[in-house]
């Protein structure tokens, strides 16, 4: 009987890395490989990279230090954004066996499985002064010309197969954007779409396996289709507005609505360039689209966003957000704000809290700048010192501490509607001593110690515990009783 070798894949970075990921794995399984639960006792480890900072980077080559000392004879293969961009740096590294850039991430099982592969590199890499018998391989290409999409469904709760939730879908990837500061395009290419009928295809299956929300993603997830033809099925989009001819994102949000069964869907992050009116009002219309949108903003600062090469300004930021607010009174709103970016001033950085502090932000994502070899903001004058950046940072966590804070406390007495993710250990909230001292019921007479609580996230993409213990993957009522530790603390309704 012939041994099957068994792998694993660490995934690092965005929603779109962890979704490579997830077909990586499916590459495998479909070549009758084993899922290892841990990389220490995998013969093969994939660690699909992320490299948007130099720190990502870092966590990278650590993960590759561990790995190789923990599991000295597992087959190391490094993949993704770090590999795309530094293949030769990674080569290097013991127990790197293999570097399989974004280019060819869509054969890197059949690569793997290979007996003798070829040697496949960047023309930069021709001159290599690396010995011919060296048993490291590169497999890294011209990544514009790649057109290939990896897409398969990213789970929660994948270590309890019968609690997984929330499915997230890519469905776009790469990225016709120019940032200064951005290497991505770089390392992931052009634009391109998963076309309608795979997307469909996907999302019924989904639903066909029992999950209630799906989440779609991609790297510039608000570009979907502008590299597809027109569909016929898109004519049912002219309620909201759209015409055929001209393909967007609007168009596969209606297909999704029209063509499954799917009771949630969640869009992920979309520029603020891309949230058509169109968009906004169909998500407001439809109460089968989780009220959340994500707006990466960056900077409030005009002057700093023309650094940046983003394509909108303040004022038309600002626009947008007070229509999603107007349309959604109660929606999840998030952004993306960088500190430190070159040249940034006391000035600059008063605009971005000012902005901030004026608009309905739900939460935020603070990221601190970390230059990136080759974009153009690596060599910009004024680079930011890092102790600057740093309280920067903190300063715009405490905001959005707060703002969180007053959103979350809102729904203090009113239902609300959420998805079950698991069952958690049982909570004792504070002011509850006395339960703990031998009463074991509410003045309601509902049980709660012993009894738990199950995780759950809201439609507006708050987190909630639900009393009680629930079967995951489910929609349910609740009635929210106060706020507790960053989260929404509730029973069923």
């Amino acid at each position: 009987m012939t041994n099957v070798p068994s792998f694993y894949v660490e995934n690092f970075g965005c929603r779109a890395a962890q979704a490579d990921g997830a077909a990586i794995a499916r590459q495998f399984c479909k070549r009758g490989l084993n899922r290892a639960f841990s990389p220490s006792n995998a013969e093969l480890v994939i660690l699909n990279t992320c490299t948007v900072t130099a720190s990502a980077d870092q966590d990278a080559r650590a993960a590759i230090r561990r790995i190789h000392r923990e599991n000295p004879g597992c087959q190391i293969i490094v993949t993704g954004c770090y590999a795309q961009r530094a293949p030769e740096e990674i080569a290097v590294l013991p127990g790197v066996t293999q570097v399989i850039g974004n280019s060819h991430k869509h054969r890197l099982a059949e690569i793997v499985a290979a007996p003798a592969p070829a040697f496949v590199s960047l023309a930069s890499l021709a001159a290599s002064s690396r010995p011919p018998n060296d048993p490291r391989h590169i497999f890294v290409s011209d990544i514009f010309a790649h057109t290939e999409l990896l897409a398969a469904p990213v789970f929660e709760g994948q270590a309890t197969p019968g609690a997984r939730t929330r499915p997230n879908l890519k469905v776009q990837d790469g990225c016709d954007n120019r940032c200064s500061f951005c290497v991505i395009p770089s390392v992931r290419g052009q634009s391109r779409s998963l076309p309608l009928t795979q997307v469909l295809l996907e999302v019924n299956a989904l639903v066909a396996s029992g999950y209630r929300e799906v989440v779609i993603s991609g790297i510039n997830l608000g570009r979907w289709g502008t590299d597809l033809l027109d569909h016929p099925s898109f004519a049912r989009s002219a309620r909201f507005g759209m015409t055929r001819g001209k393909l967007g994102f609007e168009h596969l949000v209606c297909a999704i609505l029209a063509e499954t069964s799917l009771e949630k869907l969640r869009l992920s992050s979309i520029e603020p360039m891309d949230w058509s009116h169109q968009l906004i009002g169909m998500m407001a219309e439809s109460t089968r689209i989780a009220k959340h949108a994500h707006v990466p903003m960056q900077s409030g600062s005009d002057r700093v966003l023309r650094l940046m090469h983003r394509k909108y300004r303040p004022w038309h930021y600002r626009e947008k957000i007070e229509i999603i607010r107007a349309a959604m009174p109660t929606a999840a709103i998030g952004a993306d704000v960088m500190v430190g970016f070159p040249g940034e001033t006391e000035a600059d950085f008063d605009e971005t809290c000012r902005m901030i502090d004026s608009l309905p932000f739900t939460y935020l994502h603070v990221f601190t700048y970390s230059s990136r070899p080759g974009t153009p903001s690596a060599t910009m004058r004024d680079q930011v010192p890092v102790h600057r950046r740093r309280e920067r940072n903190r300063v715009l966590w405490d905001l959005a501490a707060e703002k969180k804070l007053a959103f979350m406390q809102f729904f203090v007495g009113k239902e609300i509607e959420a998805i079950t993710l698991g069952s958690v250990p049982a909570l004792v909230p504070a002011g509850m001593a006395a339960l703990a001292q031998g009463r074991d019921q509410l003045a309601d007479g509902s049980n709660v110690l012993g009894q738990g609580f199950t995780e759950a996230l809201t439609d507006n993409y708050l987190k909630l515990r639900l009393q009680g213990r629930h079967a995951g993957n489910r929609w349910i009522k609740a009635r929210v009783e106060r706020v507790e530790d960053g989260y929404l603390v509730g029973m069923p309704a």
